[in-house]
């Protein structure tokens, strides 16, 4: 039995397609590689991270389905199989989800590509995320190469909306999606490569906001 409840990231975003599901399998393996029995709850009914441990087999994380009205049910019972650290991916366009998923969590990150449509899309996450009182932080997604400014247009959005921002980017690589699609991560096809070096910051980053 467990001494404390487990560290819990939830990963939330408006607009599909901002890479919740490629930051959730990230976290949880990179946790698994640091020892922790890591598991993602996948809240999403197109069920993405379920299809990507199916695809990677018999190797950790564990990834479960659960809809968002058993979410506190799924953690408690994660909690007594000893599992320590949980990343909860949403789906899109549910407010519901993300909120239950905010309640849950320690710590709130929004993937967001830096682009106007997907800038737009973290308003509503903003109000749920001061609604709740969590600490919350957007991280830039699918940055191109060079986008210096169109990074800094970004933040200075997401500041006015009062969301605070991760330091860490996440580049446009190829890597996030050829190792998504074999279930795998990019530090396992790839553990020199600039993707699995940005994730590995990440972590770093976000045990420090952990701690």
């Amino acid at each position: 039995m467990p001494t404390s409840q487990p560290k819990t990231i939830a990963i939330v975003s408006q607009k599909g397609g901002s890479g919740k599901t490629t930051l959730a399998v990230h976290l949880a393996t990179r946790a698994a590689q640091a020892g922790l029995e890591s598991c993602v709850i996948d809240t999403d009914p197109q069920a993405t991270a379920a299809a990507w441990s199916d695809w990677r087999g018999d190797f950790l994380p564990v990834v479960v389905t659960s809809p968002p009205a058993r979410l506190g049910r799924t953690i408690e019972s994660a909690s007594k199989n000893g599992v320590d650290f949980i990343v909860i991916d949403t789906p899109p366009h549910a407010d519901a989800a993300a909120r239950e998923a905010i309640k849950a969590a320690d710590i709130v990150l929004v993937p967001s590509k830096p682009r106007a449509f997907d800038l737009h899309a973290l308003e509503p996450i903003a109000d749920l995320i001061s609604f709740a009182k969590k600490p919350a932080y957007v991280v830039l997604n699918s940055v191109p190469a060079g986008a210096t400014v169109l990074s800094e247009d970004a933040r200075k959005s997401a500041k006015k909306m009062g969301l605070k921002m991760c330091s860490v980017s996440l580049g446009d690589r190829a890597a996030f999606h050829r190792s998504s699609a074999k279930g795998e991560t990019a530090a396992e096809i790839d553990p020199d490569g600039k993707a699995a070096k940005e994730i590995e910051k990440l972590w770093k980053w976000l045990n420090k906001k952990l701690a």
